[in-house]
């Protein structure tokens, strides 16, 4: 067990950089792609059908496309037709794009739950319809919405671990590495695993705290 926590302390400080790395692009996939499933949840019930169609058709790719094919597509795909991306850049842009198209619906379903008499409501008081999702709908649908959203948090965090696939160095790429030259891969897998679980346990028991909290005032 002494040798098992000394290699721990030994290989930590390789695992946190890559760990930094995943952590880095869940955040950046989180901000843009949860943003991007608010404007498509909005734009999939537009009365253009043009602009509906558009943004159906982004979250179908999106959620049809498993995580993996979009990065490869995106990392190895592109280049074909002149635009190459880093691996950085291509994790993100994957991840965030999957973000989107999962959101758009969590996000969909938390503005259709906004009771129907507060939108006939504003529309009483002469609230145009752009209006009445801002001040209303909106802040209503995400607060609804927010224990999903966190919960998706979770699985994009851990979908970064795909992201060795192109060659991004990350967790569980830096992990990969030193089980190749120690062979001890139960052991930095376990280390690996346990840190992805300091962060996964903590936010599973606020995703459920969050549940209930704001079930009150439903």
């Amino acid at each position: 067990m002494t040798g098992t926590f000394n290699d721990w302390v030994e290989w930590f400080p390789r695992l946190w950089d890559g760990y930094l790395i995943s952590l880095q692009v869940a955040a950046l996939s989180l901000i843009i792609g949860i943003p991007l499933g608010l404007i498509w949840a909005i734009g999939g019930q537009a009365k253009v059908r043009s602009i509906r169609w558009f943004c159906v058709i982004l979250v179908e790719l999106g959620r049809g496309g498993p995580v993996l094919i979009l990065l490869q597509f995106l990392y190895f795909g592109l280049p074909t037709s002149g635009l190459t991306l880093s691996s950085l850049s291509a994790s993100v842009a994957a991840l965030a794009w999957s973000t989107g198209a999962y959101t758009s619906e969590i996000i969909r379903a938390g503005l259709n739950a906004v009771a129907v008499g507060q939108r006939e409501a504003s529309q009483t008081l002469g609230l145009s319809r752009a209006d009445t999702l801002r001040i209303i709908v909106i802040p209503q649908g995400l607060r609804i919405a927010l224990p999903p959203l966190l919960g998706f948090a979770l699985l994009i965090l851990q979908a970064t671990s795909l992201c060795f696939t192109i060659a991004l160095p990350e967790v569980i790429s830096a992990a990969n590495d030193i089980g190749s030259e120690t062979f001890q891969y139960m052991s930095i897998l376990s280390l690996t695993g346990l840190m992805y679980a300091l962060i996964c346990i903590p936010a599973t028991l606020a995703v459920n705290y969050l549940e209930r909290h704001l079930g009150k005032y439903d």
